[in-house]
């Protein structure tokens, strides 16, 4: 009897502590509250399977006209984590923010370091706040993202790496189309009612001529009205881009007497579900409508991106890399053969670039300075494939910008075509506007080519790739130090 008592006992406690192990499980699971839905829709795929981010601003809702319900006021107090964009777009939430126990960490995204952000094109002194409108800074801010949550909850680390892992393919997929899919945005130019594409705008080539309002927060002067209106009964424009959820007060007389084709995107997702699959759909849904309101085929779409693939050789393709001659920012000759003896990591580009070469030679520049900083094993190298424009003045410049490490190098014109061709690189020059044939762009592949000692190819980078996970391959491939 006493034996049978005695194991009731150890059964009960058992129960007690397995009880205790639940709650206090339960009580260490991260409360984090997030703005907007593009964001939520990252945030909650890199927590599957630990919990669900709470959403402040749901579904057919915007942030310019929505204001947090005292239910939610309280959820942000208790949270452990709240993530917004900042002021320039959740004004609403300024004094909610301010007002929060010191123990809320407190993310706000405008003022993050890893990301791309822009200022605003109205306004010098605040920021364009639509950042994951370029697919990049949704890679880099999905790296943010998982530090923070390792770093808040260090024992889930594993599940939240595996998360990125997954997460970071699918979007870098996204990127990858998008770089080499919208080449076709250039057929049209597009006038848009609210300023929510500027970074689309820069990562995609898309040719906006035209804004009317930076937000629903601003009306439409009728200066600016009258004078666009004008230029779309003249032919101007291509197509008109509107947005869900913004009202539009100026758009009847905007479009008295006017036929053009018309696009309502949804930047903020405000029509779809909110939850993991949310900014995919997003960034689909709208590049689609641009892509059919400049009169692009949905089948144009399609098939763009696999001829371009094409193109560029997978990881493991063989013959990257030959004999050239090049001269570097200082004058001096490098060859090939000058460059081995030490692993390479080479970027073609040119200083005349507006916006994909400095984002690329900053993330490589900045991942080396972790990995490598006095280049002892891995030499960086910029190669123009616009030597026309690009002479060794202007080169010398331009890399001394990026760090001393860097090695500039340029060609003759049939030289760097050869380097070009040895390397598979596309390259196309595009003359937006023949009255000023000078002011051209240079379409270029824009991965980061990675040699070793010996001048053999080891891999490439995709373009997009954030200066934290680059030091994580490059420890893959790149032998310790001796």
């Amino acid at each position: 009897m006493r034996k049978s008592f005695s194991g009731f006992m150890l059964f009960v406690l058992l129960v007690l502590l397995a009880a205790s192990s639940w709650a206090h499980a339960e009580e260490d699971e991260l409360h984090v509250v997030v703005s907007i839905k593009p964001v939520h829709s990252l945030l909650t795929s890199l927590m599957k399977g630990v919990g669900t981010p709470e959403l402040l601003v749901g579904k057919g809702k915007i942030p310019y006209d929505w204001k947090p319900t005292e239910e939610q006021k309280a959820h942000m107090r208790s949270a452990d984590l709240v993530i917004w964009d900042g002021p320039e777009l959740e004004k609403n939430l300024v004094p909610v923010i301010e007002s929060l126990p010191k123990n809320v960490r407190v993310l706000t995204l405008l003022d993050s370091l890893d990301l791309k952000i822009l200022p605003s094109r109205w306004d010098d002194t605040k920021r364009d706040p639509y950042f994951w409108l370029d697919s990049r800074n949704a890679l880099m801010l999905i790296d943010t993202l998982t530090k923070l949550l390792m770093d808040m909850d260090y024992s889930r680390a594993h599940v939240y790496k595996r998360n990125r892992d997954a997460l970071f393919a699918k979007v870098a997929e996204v990127d990858r189309r998008l770089e080499y899919g919208y080449r076709g945005l250039k057929g049209g130019v597009v006038l848009a009612y609210y300023d929510t594409q500027q970074y689309f705008e820069q990562a995609y080539a898309l040719k906006l001529g035209g804004v009317l309002s930076p937000s629903p927060d601003v009306p439409v002067s009728a200066a600016k009205l009258l004078k666009e209106r004008h230029k779309l009964q003249e032919g101007w424009y291509a197509c008109l881009l509107t947005e869900a959820g913004m009202k539009m007060p100026a758009l009847d007389l905007l479009l008295s007497g006017v036929d053009i084709n018309r696009a309502e995107l949804d930047s903020f997702g405000s029509t779809l579900e909110p939850g993991e699959g949310l900014y995919l759909q997003l960034m689909d849904h709208n590049t689609d409508l641009i892509k059919a309101c400049v009169q692009k085929t949905a089948k144009n779409l399609e098939t763009e991106a696999p001829v371009a693939a094409e193109a560029t050789p997978p990881g493991n393709t063989h013959g990257v890399g030959g004999r050239f001659l090049l001269t570097d920012q200082n004058g001096r000759i490098v060859t090939d053969e000058d460059m081995k003896g030490k692993y390479q990591l080479i970027y073609f580009g040119y200083t005349y670039c507006p916006d994909v070469c400095p984002t690329s030679l900053n993330v490589m520049m900045t991942a080396l300075k972790k990995f490598d900083p006095e280049a002892k094993r891995i030499q960086p190298y910029f190669i123009t494939v616009d030597p026309q424009r690009d002479t060794q003045e202007v080169m010398k410049d331009y890399v001394e910008y990026f760090g001393k490490n860097l090695i500039g190098l340029r060609g003759s014109q049939a030289m760097t075509d050869r380097v070009i061709k040895e390397f598979n690189v596309v390259v196309e020059k595009v003359v937006d506007d023949p009255k000023h044939p000078e002011k051209y762009l240079m379409d270029h592949t824009a991965s980061l080519y990675l040699m070793a000692p010996d001048g053999r190819y080891i891999t490439k980078f995709a373009h997009g790739i954030g200066p934290s996970q680059l030091v994580e391959k490059l420890q893959e491939y790149v032998s310790p130090n001796p």
